[in-house]
């Protein structure tokens, strides 16, 4: 497991490519609108490209292999399921998002509700950011990185990751993170699909994938007792965690917020669910094929770098290491630049609004720095998980439900108040720790290492709970999702109705689709976003039925 000259060369090429493009935006802002958005000026083209790099990280290559390989292919319904949730994000909620002209997504629950939701879900979401989304990428880095370097210390090689994405994400902004993210993405899939190509070509067909795993392996459509994916939380549970993620994260929206008007969104969006529907074929089905070829792997987690170093001869094993790393890149450089903005505006500008531009972007830059040292150091917390992807999901589970409700209902009932959205995220964060702790003390029972007062606390939770705090975490998702919805719900109806003069702007209306639609005539008829979103639901569904 080493790296030849030509695979290191490349590697060193590619940073400091990114490196170069960093220095080369960060002369070019001449305003926070510069630095924070692009000065929203991004077309659809590298909005949807860096909405996929982004997302498609070095969690994303490991994860989904690793899952693969203990269970199967259903794992890919966070891929193919995000097609499906971002075309109901062109259709339905861009076009409040580009009208409103926010900064943050945070921005629009103050304008929607009140100042005090904006402050909650900002914090959360740079809590999110920088536990979950930043931590998460840097160890899967640091993980493939010790497999070829294992004299290096895997927080030596998180931090020298953490370094270069930012430093380029400091200096140059929104800018420098969409047009690095474009090479990212274009590397990603040529890397991917190598490594794809090859695992068949060891395997020999699918044919012989399919005589060598459980039949059960190689379908979508899974029972209710799966350990990954259950058919109920399919259809409630990943909507839920990808409506969060593809619709409310500062972290993937924000190349929306840049986006130069509707329809460019509308485009990017689209496109990036269809660059989504082939991650099943070039990501997820070599971890399945990993189980004739490596079968007994010590960890999931290490199927990925296993894939690489025993497949790729040199020079194509620096290629796809160079699209790991462009993975690693696009998905620190969203989460440092979408943090460092969640700081800078809904915190330090609403504190201090007389700070100018370039006071501004300073402070950005501390952050990013700031948040990249902390999630440096929460990375041994990471890696206690089983596997990574299970880490990074069952986090969402508790997070996100509470925040799903909210905008689902603000946005599509005008009915819904300030108080009840506040409330509904206080009490539904509330219950997300108590359902946390219990399954925590009911694991913690069944821990025969555990002793003392703890354990016996522990085990009287488990054996009063009835098994509630033993479903798999997508239940939850949904448990948590219902409550908080009946809780909005119950308190918008029991307080004073919000002024629809107000709320009007950010609700949804048939005024807005009525105008879109009118819109649509104005232009050829390749350029409707209507038909694009048809073409990426058809594709979903082909590949839904024929790997049901």
């Amino acid at each position: 497991m080493t790296l030849s000259f030509l695979d290191s060369s490349l590697i060193l090429f590619y940073f400091a490519a990114v490196l170069l493009i960093g220095v080369y935006f960060a002369r070019k802002h001449s305003s926070s609108d510069d630095y924070f958005l692009a000065g929203r000026r991004l077309g659809w083209g590298v909005i949807g490209f860096s909405l996929f790099a982004s997302n498609i990280s070095s969690t994303t290559l490991i994860g989904l292999a690793g899952e693969a390989y203990s269970t199967g292919i259903a794992v890919s319904a966070y891929e193919w399921m995000a097609a499906v949730i971002l075309v109901f994000f062109a259709i339905f909620v861009a076009p409040y998002y580009i009208r409103a002209r926010i900064y943050t997504i945070p921005e629009y629950l103050e304008r929607r509700f009140r100042p005090a939701c904006r402050y909650y879900f900002s914090a959360l979401t740079i809590i999110s950011s920088v536990f979950v989304d930043t931590a998460g990428t840097l160890y899967a880095g640091a993980l493939v990185v010790n497999q070829f370097f294992p004299a290096i210390p895997m927080w030596q090689s998180a931090a020298a990751l953490a370094v270069v994405a930012g430093f380029y994400t400091a200096a140059g902004g929104l800018s420098a993170v969409v047009y690095t993210d474009v090479i990212q993405a274009v590397v990603l899939l040529v890397g991917s699909s190598v490594i794809a190509y090859l695992s068949l070509e060891r395997v020999g067909s699918f044919a012989n994938v399919a005589a060598s795993v459980d039949p059960s392996m190689l379908s979508l459509i899974q029972p209710a007792d799966h350990p990954t994916m259950p058919w109920p939380g399919l259809l409630f549970g990943v909507p839920i965690l990808g409506f969060y993620f593809w619709c409310t994260n500062q972290y993937i929206t924000q190349r929306i917020l840049g986006a130069r008007d509707v329809s460019h969104a509308r485009w990017g969006a689209i496109f990036a669910g269809l660059l989504k529907t082939v991650v099943l074929y070039i990501m997820v089905f070599p971890g399945v094929m990993a189980v004739q070829m490596f079968p007994g792997l010590e960890r999931p987690d290490y199927v990925f770098p296993t894939l690489v170093s025993e497949l790729l001869p040199n020079g194509l094993r620096g290629l796809v290491l160079a699209g790991f790393i462009a993975a690693i890149m696009s998905s620190l450089d969203s989460t440092l630049n979408s943090a460092s903005t969640l700081v800078t505006i809904d915190f330090i500008q609403k504190a201090k609004p007389q700070l100018s531009d370039r006071a501004l972007a300073r402070i950005g830059r501390i952050t990013t720095i700031t948040v990249m040292l902390v999630s440096v150091a929460w990375i041994p917390v990471v890696a206690s998980a089983d596997t990574l992807f299970e880490y990074l999901q069952e986090s969402l589970s508790y997070l996100v439900p509470p925040v799903v409700a909210i905008f689902l209902l603000g946005m599509f009932w005008k009915r819904t108040t300030g108080t009840a959205a506040l409330v509904g995220l206080i009490g539904g964060h509330a219950l997300a720790i108590l359902t946390f702790l219990g399954r925590f003390a009911v694991s913690a029972a069944g821990n025969e290492a555990s002793a003392g007062g703890f354990t016996r606390a522990a085990r009287w939770v488990s054996d009063s709970s009835f098994g509630l705090f033993e479903v798999h975490f997508l239940y939850v998702a949904i448990f948590l999702f219902c409550v908080s919805v009946a809780t909005v719900v119950i308190v918008s109806l029991l307080t004073t109705a919000p002024d629809l003069q107000q709320t009007r702007e950010y609700t949804w209306s048939r005024t807005v689709i009525s105008k879109s639609t009118s819109e649509q005539t104005l232009l050829p008829w390749y350029q409707d976003y209507r038909l694009h979103a048809a073409v990426v639901l058809l594709v979903v569904a082909v590949m839904v039925w024929v790997h049901r």
